[in-house]
């Protein structure tokens, strides 16, 4: 379990600073984005160790990526300013 967990928070971390790099444009802080990436990949890595057991340190770190993705996915601002429609 413990390899599990500090896989995942390497894999967090390393999600969020290829975010950073990315698209620092469209995120706030850098601290608040690492952060983001750590906890998002714990917890992906918690409910998939608690929903298949030990043993399956694959596919507990493919979940902890998936939950790391969609956690720093709600970070991201939009690029511009949003289009009006001609009708409004």
């Amino acid at each position: 379990m413990l390899l599990e967990a500090l896989s995942s928070a390497i894999l967090g971390l390393a999600l969020a600073w290829a975010a950073t790099q990315r698209l620092s444009h469209r995120l706030p802080a850098r601290p608040l984005v690492l952060s983001t990436g750590v906890a998002g990949a714990l917890f992906g890595a918690f409910v998939m160790h608690s929903a298949l057991e030990a043993g399956h340190l694959l596919l507990v770190l493919l979940g902890a990526v998936i939950v790391s993705v969609a956690s720093l996915s709600l970070l991201l601002r939009p690029t511009g300013r949003l289009r009006r429609s001609a009708t409004a």
